[in-house]
């Protein structure tokens, strides 16, 4: 799926490298069921929103990815196409599903020099209100998504917090050996 602009490059990280956790998140009944996701997700953007698809859930669902502690994913499935946000749009640089993100959005992958990436501010792309409804207003989402200092894990933390899910994403994280 990845799209205008994006390429894979010898810096990619292979699929069998890539470290991190896929979770679905749904909202039923006044309560939150989180359940890990196929690590393809984590490589693919499309089979992560057929994966939150398939979930046939009532209530909202969406899908959090954590790329190898570096950058996360919020994926929501809805009628007229998916939402998405990428914490860190470099990324698409070096993954090809942060690629695929930015071709969700109709964005082009950053043109920047991957030996230059150290020396550049990460930014966000996509909408920091896409779990607004659900309780995390866009200006916490952006103050989440702006601590740079926090790896991927920590700030899908805050956002669970936030939300009210930290135990049961805490408990299908030790699952995962997370």
């Amino acid at each position: 799926m990845a799209g205008a602009g994006a390429q894979k490059t010898d810096t990619n990280p292979q699929e069998d490298d890539i470290d991190g956790f896929a979770v679905a998140v749904v909202r039923e009944e006044g309560g939150w069921k989180v359940s890990a996701m196929k690590p393809s997700a984590l490589t693919d953007l499309a089979d992560a929103e057929l994966q939150l698809r398939e979930l046939r859930a009532a209530g909202a669902a969406f899908g959090l990815l954590d790329i190898d502690d570096e950058f996360f994913i919020v994926l929501r499935p809805a009628p007229s196409g998916a939402m998405v946000l990428v914490s860190d749009a470099t990324a698409a640089i070096d993954y090809d599903v942060a690629a695929d993100a930015l071709d969700v959005l109709d964005i082009d992958v950053p043109d920047l020099d991957p030996d230059d990436l150290d020396d550049v501010e990460p930014w966000a792309e996509g909408s920091l209100a896409l779990l607004s409804d659900l309780g995390l207003p866009e200006a916490v989402m952006s103050v989440i998504v702006d601590d740079t200092d926090l790896y991927a894990d920590e700030q899908i933390g805050m956002i669970a917090a936030r939300l009210g899910f930290a135990d049961e994403l805490a408990a299908v994280l030790d699952k995962l050996g997370h």
